[in-house]
């Protein structure tokens, strides 16, 4: 059978295998879309697509047991609690259509903000896109600096599993809005991961030396990543 970039396929147990082509990769691999729900099959090209799906099948229940263990998505709703750079922030609705803003109160932090439903969402989101520009851009320039770096344009995503990504070519930067949700350190490396790639766009050893430059033993940072970064991909799902 001929497969295709982005075929899926049905998995034995429940669940979808999506086909995917990056030139870039050296190797096969399986990884896991917790937002989307399904198993990612990655190989350098399309005629090796075979391979990877022949694999997979070998791979089967390690793929049934990631996708039932994914995290459950978390809506932005009245009564929720979210993070915000590591502080728990709890959302609370008021009359009106007025956007999100953080309120300092006894009890701690709360988001509050008018609208309904999806509307109400939609304001939570956009505070929290907001915060993310300004801490990352404040923290893209200092690590710009260090490395006496020009200018980048910054953008503000929502991707569906990376939490950023650097094109040396045209000097820009891409950032996931939910890393605002882990603490501030942790979203700090996320900058100087990016800025590093200015300088090196591989994962050598001379890219993670410029890394350890700007914030020390990343270790920590990524292990979090890996470790809590499926919950915040599924705060607001």
């Amino acid at each position: 059978m001929q497969y295709r970039n982005g075929q899926r396929l049905p998995l034995e147990g429940g669940g979808a295998l999506r086909l995917s082509v990056n030139p870039r990769a050296r190797r096969l691999s399986i990884r896991i879309d917790a937002r989307a729900g399904e198993a990612v099959a990655v190989a350098p090209s399309e005629r090796r697509l075979t391979e990877v799906v022949a694999f997979a099948r070998t791979k089967s229940g390690w793929i049934a047991d990631r996708l039932a263990a994914r995290v459950a998505g978390s809506p932005l709703e009245p009564g929720a609690v979210v993070s915000w750079l590591g502080r728990s922030v709890r959302l609370e609705a008021v009359g009106g259509a007025g956007a999100a803003r953080l309120v300092e109160t006894p009890d701690g932090p709360v988001i509050r903000s008018g609208g309904e439903g999806e509307a109400f969402s939609r304001r939570v989101e956009n505070w929290f896109k907001r915060a993310a520009r300004e801490f990352l851009v404040a923290r893209t320039e200092v690590h710009l600096s260090t490395l006496g770096q020009k200018p980048v344009r910054v953008a503000i995503v929502d991707t569906r599993s990376r939490w950023g990504s650097c094109s040396p070519h045209n000097r820009s930067i891409r950032y996931s809005w939910r890393v605002i949700m882990a603490p501030p350190e942790v979203a700090d490396y996320l900058a100087a991961h990016e800025v590093a790639h200015l300088v090196h766009a591989d994962h050598s050893s001379a890219y993670w030396a410029v890394v350890h430059r700007l914030v020390g033993d990343h270790r920590p940072f990524r292990q979090w990543l890996r470790d809590h970064g499926a919950a915040l991909h599924a705060v607001g799902r």
